[in-house]
């Protein structure tokens, strides 16, 4: 039985694997009676020890929205996880995996929104997203699971705040109501070579959508987003595996591009 002392421990047992880049055995495998609320309750933990050490929260993100990243994960519904300050990299900046405690991280390509207003579910539809965002822009997330080699179900990424290592948001600044972002095109290089394809409506038909999802599924919650936030919409194409000495690239048609490079 899962109660409260476990939801702890596995929560400090989270954080002390993003500590030490350690990872750790699949959750709902030692706990195969887990259900998502409660992962999501271990996600919560994990990050009150966060901010324990100083990280404040700066916004969310949406994860596995995707077929494409379904389908690789086997994990066949979305996820949310929280964005820190620390998690924040600099776009065209070298990416130390020691430093920034990435273990097994992979790339993806997305958009990310910054909201211009505060929003809160539920009752938030695609429109209501679009008309509280100020901005939107391309952004990099990195991915990473502190599960042993992505053997991962639902409850485990839940768990793990939706598999998030760090992000890295573009420079270019646009306007949401100036383009059709269910088909603006993404295109990423890795080591200049093509590694993935593909466009806004991936996700859940429209990113819009899928911020409204998130929103409405935090509102059930009693989780706000803020102005300010910066909210991310789910990958556009398949996960990148990235090591040290990779080099990743990307442009969305009429938002902009996007670079990293990784380090030990």
């Amino acid at each position: 039985m899962i109660n409260d002392q476990i939801i702890d421990q596995l929560g400090k047992e989270l954080f002390n694997a993003l500590q030490s880049r350690e990872s750790v055995s699949p959750l709902s495998i030692r706990y195969p009676e887990m259900t998502i609320e409660q992962a999501y309750r271990i996600s919560l933990r994990f990050l009150e020890f966060r901010r324990s050490v100083g990280q404040k929260v700066i916004g969310k993100k949406i994860g596995v929205t995707s077929k494409a990243v379904q389908d690789m994960l086997n994990v066949h519904q979305p996820d949310f996880g929280f964005l820190t300050d620390n998690m924040e990299v600099a776009n065209g900046s070298d990416v130390s995996l020691e430093t920034h405690k990435l273990v097994q991280p992979r790339a993806e390509g997305e958009i990310a929104f910054i909201l211009g207003k505060d929003l809160k579910g539920p009752g938030v539809t695609a429109e209501d997203v679009l008309e509280a965002t100020e901005y939107v822009m391309p952004c990099f997330e990195i991915v990473d699971s502190r599960i042993q080699d992505w053997k991962i179900a639902i409850q485990d990424t839940v768990a793990d705040n939706a598999s998030c290592g760090v992000f890295s948001l573009s420079s270019t600044h646009t306007d949401p109501r100036s383009l059709d972002l269910a088909a603006v095109e993404l295109t990423m290089t890795k080591n200049g070579e093509p590694a993935g394809h593909g466009t806004g409506s991936a996700v859940q038909g429209h990113p819009c959508q899928a911020v409204a999802w998130l929103a409405n599924t935090l509102g059930e919650l009693g989780i706000p987003f803020r102005k300010g936030e910066v909210i991310l919409s789910g990958a556009l194409a398949p996960l990148v595996p990235v090591s040290a000495g990779d080099r990743i690239e990307m442009t969305i048609t009429g938002l902009g591009s996007a670079n990293l490079a990784f380090i030990d």
